[in-house]
């Protein structure tokens, strides 16, 4: 038995994938007979100063032992957690600050290619090269963020998924003739995208979600003439009723880390249309094989979306073959990969 400890940041009274994988982590290790604890610190990135502030805080954290008993392995899992300090550390990257990586200078950053902005974004670097090169190993949670961190930083990771949090509750039924949307309504998360492609292919469109794009979403949902219901943030079972009844899911990120409404809508048997630069969903979305992938295009994903929605049988088959492949992957699998890279086979 080992005494785990998974370390995670997060900002306070926000919550998502990542603390749903911590979380889920610290159950899956706990179920196979491990000691194991969530350690979360509060992240901050306004002012600039927090950020690292918040790095050197995890830094100065010592956890090599707890209550005078040895802690055997760390697993951290986003920045800046990893900054932590351990003798055995095992990283599972969920991702690191993208504000200071591939979203720098773009309009999802408020991080400007200004002098100061470059010098914290090496700031952000270093750091992440010193938390990162003191792991024994490095996972992470798909091939996308893995190729991210050899891009900018040089360092290699194995990619190691997990299953998405609804696995094992997901069912599958009959179509209701609408195409489903999930997700936080943030605008990377390109919702407008699914609005437009409901008005170019003129079928109902259901969104699940909340978040700060919400008002203007909903105000081009009106303009858009198309017909378009906003659920809000749903429940566990009102999501699962929404995936069971939905002809389609409409998941047109951009470059997601990994993706877990498509892997939820595959464990619903439902096929999922995606775009080409929405970057994890790639990973197990195959154009024509276990759904659609078109140009991030209101016009080509409406097309698509349209075309399953009227053809059930394509949907079906789209839909199951897109179940296999989710049903591969098994929390069972990460929790053996993240021990053994910590002497624990």
């Amino acid at each position: 038995m080992a005494r785990v400890l998974v370390c995670n940041a997060q900002v306070p009274f926000v919550s998502g994938g990542a603390e749903r994988c911590a979380a889920s982590l610290v159950r899956e290790l706990r179920g196979a007979g491990h000691e194991a604890e969530l350690v979360q610190l509060p992240f901050s990135w306004s002012p600039r100063p927090e950020i690292l502030l918040s790095a050197m805080t995890w830094r100065l954290l010592d956890v090599t032992e707890a209550d005078g008993k040895p802690v055997d392995l760390v697993i951290p899992m986003k920045f800046p957690s990893y900054m932590v300090r351990h003798p055995n550390k095992v990283v599972w990257l969920i991702h690191q600050f993208r504000q200071a990586y591939d979203r720098f200078g773009t309009r999802e950053s408020d991080f400007t290619a200004l002098p100061e902005d470059s010098r914290w974004r090496e700031l952000i670097h270093e750091a992440d090269r010193t938390g990162l090169t003191g792991a024994q190993r490095v996972f992470a949670i798909a091939k996308n963020t893995a190729e991210r961190l050899r891009r900018f930083n040089g360092i290699e990771a194995e990619t190691l998924y997990h299953p998405p949090p609804l696995a094992g509750r997901c069912r599958s039924g009959e179509s209701a003739g609408y195409a489903l949307a999930v997700g936080r309504l943030d605008p990377w998360k390109r919702i407008d995208l699914a609005i437009a492609a409901a008005a170019a292919g003129k079928f109902p469109l259901v969104i699940a979600g909340s978040g700060p794009d919400g008002e203007r979403l909903k105000k081009l949902a009106a303009r858009s003439g198309a017909e378009i219901s906003f659920r809000g943030a749903v429940s566990d079972e009102e999501l699962l009723d929404l995936y069971a009844s939905a002809g389609a899911v409409l998941f047109p990120p951009a470059d997601e880390d990994y993706g877990y409404v498509a892997l939820e809508a595959f464990l619903s048997r439902k096929p999922v249309v995606t775009c080409t630069d929405s970057g994890g969903p790639l990973e197990f979305v195959t154009d024509g094989e276990t759904g659609r992938v078109t140009p991030p295009d209101g016009a080509a994903l409406g097309e698509a979306t349209a075309a399953l929605l009227a053809d059930g049988a394509a949907a079906r088959r789209l839909g199951e073959a897109g179940f296999e492949r989710a049903r591969t992957i098994s929390w069972s699998a990460a929790v053996r990969a993240l021990l053994a890279a910590g002497g624990f086979a």
